[in-house]
């Protein structure tokens, strides 16, 4: 009988420092509860992920639609969150959300603006 080999190692053997971690990671201290913090950061990935599509994405959808939509969001975090651990999955999601967030109030403006220019013509 041949003996199988994996290159997995034991959860236990693993050791993960601060300095491997993104900073968000870092703050959530995922390297000393892991299962917390992973879970911690899948609730900021999927509201992060949630604030920037509504700021940059979202149309009036119907409610079926609506439950797609946000159910595809919901599973396609978990691989965000795996990512999230080593790279700044999270601060790129907060600078994106800035970025719309900043857009949506100019455009607003402008269009307040543009609105009362042409009733005041």
């Amino acid at each position: 009988m041949k003996k199988m080999y994996t290159a997995v190692a034991p959860l236990n053997d693993i050791e993960v420092t601060k300095e491997q971690l993104s900073w968000f990671a870092g703050v959530l201290n995922v390297h000393e509860a892991p299962i917390t913090g992973f879970w911690l950061m899948y609730a900021a990935v999927v509201v992060m992920c949630i604030l920037v599509y509504n700021l940059g994405f979202a149309r009036r959808l119907p409610l079926l639609k609506n439950a797609v939509v946000y159910t595809v969001m919901l599973i396609g975090a978990f691989p965000l969150t795996i990512f999230a651990i080593g790279m700044p999955v999270v601060e790129s999601l907060l600078a994106a959300a800035v970025v719309l967030g900043i857009y949506k109030i100019r455009l607003r403006r402008h269009k307040k603006e543009k609105q009362e220019n042409a009733t005041s013509s």
